[in-house]
């Protein structure tokens, strides 16, 4: 898939029962995965031994799974229980009605190598599966893996000056949340009668926008 060379290709099916068989699974997750999965399949692994790039430091792999859908929403539990039970980095291609949506989300070491913090994911429009903005570029799997993160986020992730992927996963997290507490605190100004605590959330408002002016 995505041209990637013929070295990647594993083409391997995943029972879908193999990710919600596991205790620690919630009722909601499982029916997610019966309800919303047709087929899940293991397209690639890229890593320095499947191709001329050089071995990362922190990404040893990159799996493409491709998850066929019954319809056109696949909730996001379901992304991050399978990142959950694979110890590498994923590239998810979600398949419906012939068109394609790529998911993706910053997977980072949290407790040695088997272990990960799985942050927020980003993922493209639907589109053709040709027309999907990604490309296999870096010299080495750590900067294909950024790059990868980088195509499929677009405009709503940009590094600002030296800033790493980590650095700037993380300060759009904080503007995100920003975000949410300046809209919580605008509605509770307009509701609320007494002018005093107005003014006091207001004088918190002007604080939580700078905030994100300097973000």
């Amino acid at each position: 898939m995505l041209g990637l060379p013929k070295t990647t290709d594993f083409n391997k099916r995943i029972p879908k029962e193999k990710f919600y068989e596991n205790l620690n699974v919630t009722p909601t997750v499982k029916k997610c995965f019966v309800e919303q999965i047709k087929v899940i399949y293991w397209r690639n692994k890229i890593a320095a031994t499947t191709t001329n790039l050089a071995a990362g430091t922190t990404v040893n792999e990159i799996e493409v799974f491709e998850i066929k859908l019954k319809g056109s929403l696949l909730d996001e539990g379901v992304l991050r229980q399978i990142d959950k039970e694979i110890p590498y980095h994923i590239l998810f291609l979600l398949e419906y009605d012939g068109k394609y949506q790529a998911w993706t989300a910053y997977k980072e070491a949290s407790a040695g190598n088997t272990a990960f913090k799985v942050n927020q994911y980003y993922h493209t429009d639907w589109m053709a599966e040709d027309e999907l903005p990604l490309k296999l570029d870096g010299l080495s799997v750590d900067a294909v893996y950024e790059n990868f993160v980088y195509q499929i986020a677009g405009d709503t992730l940009q590094a600002s000056g030296h800033e790493s992927l980590q650095e700037a996963v993380e300060r759009d997290e904080k503007v995100k949340n920003l975000k949410k507490q300046i809209e919580a605190l605008q509605a509770r100004i307009r509701k609320e009668k007494q002018l005093n605590v107005q003014m006091k959330l207001n004088t918190e408002l002007k604080k939580l926008k700078k905030e994100l002016e300097v973000l």
